[in-house]
């Protein structure tokens, strides 16, 4: 019991100490960098995706994608590029995006966006998110590898 102790204390000295390091190279990405481009790009087309096919979420969401949806359920890549005909949404927009940095090969993308859906009734009304995405460079290559959604009241 006290070597186990000693050695949880241990470990956690040691990520005291390397926080910094990791911390210290964080920075918000400018608006104006390529790769923001290209990720506010991505962000915009799975906006866009309730409102129809995106093909080029195939490549840009991971094979090891994880999800959390607004529900709380969790979801995987299939479901996340999948498209229901009869579920479309309309007048999708994709809202104001930050990314952040976490040295040369993570990123987590915050954002916003609507659409309008259609209940069963026959009722539309619009649906406004807020959401959080995980971005991992793999081999030269940008991928979304997790995401959390929640639904918010949309701004009158």
């Amino acid at each position: 019991m006290i070597r186990r102790t000693r050695f949880v204390a241990a470990m956690s000295v040691l990520a005291c100490l390397a926080a910094p390091c990791f911390a210290g190279d964080a920075r918000w990405g400018s608006p104006d960098d390529p790769t923001v481009k290209f990720i506010v790009a991505i962000e915009g087309k799975w906006a866009s995706s309730s409102c129809g096919p995106e093909p080029a979420l195939e490549t840009a969401i991971a094979d090891d994608f994880q999800g959390t949806s607004t529900d709380g359920r969790r979801y995987q890549k299939a479901d996340a590029i999948s498209v229901d005909p009869k579920a479309a949404a309309r007048d999708c927009r994709l809202g104001d995006v930050k990314v952040r940095f976490f040295g040369d090969s993570i990123a987590i993308a915050y954002g916003s966006e609507s659409r309008v859906r259609r209940a069963p009734d026959g009722a539309e009304a619009r649906r406004c998110q807020v959401w959080t995405d995980t971005w991992l460079k793999r081999e030269g290559k940008w991928q979304i590898v997790a995401a959390q959604d929640t639904v918010v009241p949309c701004p009158q």
